[in-house]
């Protein structure tokens, strides 16, 4: 009986969203096809995309009950064509890669079963660059960061799973309207053309080599993830009697951990530097959906003998706080985007840019031992929080960082992700050991790969 309810509501579902899609077309048929740039910092993506840097992220949600497939697809059909920065397809022009709305019906919602985080192959996603999964009680939501940042991806989730909710709880329709959240932006403004300064400097990609983590590697194919759900109030008591903020901290934690398991305390003739993505929306009073960041390198250089965790800590700190500063972070996109308006290089055909930006992004690749990326805290509307367990996030891999950390929270749970092509976990375990060490409750988890 279950069993035939549900194909009934499958099929009342296809047809809804048959119905719908005729209708969107019928109406795109009436006028032209929206079209938008890619912003600065997307324009690499394309670039330097593939198989073997995928250029995704995942952004996941737990639910306290298991996913109906049928319902999820409802409401990624019902949403997705409010969302523009999302219902896009891109498309190869002679000077730039640039985006054009996308008619087709949204990506099949599927059950998760290969590793995360892998290449998306919009021609056989429905031309989109995204793609919505489901494990459990668990949505999984995957970007080619192409479209946007962790912000834009975390606005995209909530506004998912609230409709997602409404339909599997109709009783929430008495509680909330059925439409998107009034906190939720649609906005799509180039925030970088809009805020940029125009400067004579030149941005160019970091050409210093940094240490790079060698160890032995997992199967080809095969993704690792490891999860480490930290107390939040507690980490707050330990960072605020440090001195210094969560960020500084997690960073620090991997610099040490980097430091103590694969140099084994032992001055190095290359820096442990790692990139940190900047939310540049607070600086900038942007509420943007599009990608809106720079990047700035935590360095720990130990030319010295042995250091104490505090000593790391302090230099850590320091190099952050020196970057992390409004005029400097203006400085670091605007020459990003002047070499884009360029007027010479605006003229240079599309293949020859893309042979310039990779030869670029090869010889700079190797600068950064790894990458450390906070996608905040996800707010959610009080009606639905009895709903939501618990949020996660994590990061594919690039040339010569093939272990990366990415930090999420919700409510007293802050967790730090580590996702690697690694088969050892030394670097992950010294992490979490070290910050245990420091009176901080954390709990463990891993998708299977690693069962130690």
């Amino acid at each position: 009986m279950g069993e035939n309810t549900n194909k009934e509501v499958e099929k009342q579902v296809k047809k809804a969203q048959k119905q719908a899609r005729k209708q969107q077309m019928k109406e795109a048929s009436r006028r032209p096809l929206r079209w938008d740039k890619l912003d600065n910092t997307a324009l690499i993506f394309p670039v330097i995309a593939g198989e073997g840097m995928t250029n995704t992220y995942r952004i996941s949600v737990e639910l306290n009950e298991e996913i109906q497939p049928a319902l999820l697809q409802e409401a990624l059909n019902i949403i997705l064509p409010k969302f523009n920065v999302f219902n896009v397809r891109l498309r190869m022009g002679i000077f730039w890669y640039y985006f054009e709305e996308n008619n087709k019906s949204a990506p099949t919602v599927t059950e998760e079963e290969l590793f995360p985080c892998r290449y998306i192959q919009s021609n056989k996603n429905n031309s989109y660059l995204f793609s919505v999964s489901y494990y459990k009680r668990r949505i999984n939501l995957e970007v080619f960061h192409v479209l946007t940042d962790g912000m834009g991806g975390i606005n995209f989730l909530r506004e998912l799973t609230y409709q997602y909710l409404r339909l599997a709880h109709p009783e929430l329709k008495e509680k909330v309207e059925d439409k998107l959240s009034d906190v939720t932006s649609l906005n799509v403004e180039d925030s970088f053309e809009k805020n940029y300064k125009k400067t004579t400097k030149k941005r160019g990609y970091m050409n210093d080599r940094a240490y790079l983590i060698k160890q032995k590697k997992l199967e080809k194919g095969e993704f690792g993830v490891m999860h480490g759900l930290i107390n939040l109030p507690e980490l707050k008591a330990v960072t605020k009697k440090r001195g210094v903020s969560i960020n500084e901290y997690l960073v620090a934690m991997f610099a040490w951990a980097t430091y103590v398991q694969c140099l084994h305390k032992t001055p190095s003739k290359l820096p442990i530097r790692i990139a940190v993505p900047v939310n540049l929306r607070p600086y900038f009073n942007s509420n943007t959906t599009k990608n809106f960041f720079t990047m700035v390198a935590a360095e720990f250089f130990p030319t010295e003998e042995e250091y104490t965790f505090e000593q790391v800590l302090e230099i850590i700190q320091k190099s952050l706080k020196s970057q992390i500063q409004k005029d400097n972070l203006e400085e670091l996109f605007s020459m990003g985007v002047s070499n884009r308006n360029n007027k010479f290089l605006r003229m240079v055909p599309l293949m020859l840019k893309n042979i310039v930006m990779r030869l670029v992004y090869n010889q700079s690749a190797l600068s950064y031992t790894t990458t450390i990326t906070n996608i905040g805290s996800a707010q959610i509307d009080p009606v639905y929080e009895p709903y939501v367990k618990l949020f996660r996030a994590f990061i594919a891999m690039s040339k010569g960082q093939s272990l990366k950390g990415t930090i999420s929270s919700y409510k007293d749970t802050l967790v730090f992700t580590f996702s690697s092509i690694f088969s050892d976990t030394s670097v992950q375990k010294e992490f979490f050991r070290k910050i245990a060490e420091d009176g901080v409750t954390v709990q463990i988890e891993t998708n299977g790969v690693y069962y130690e």
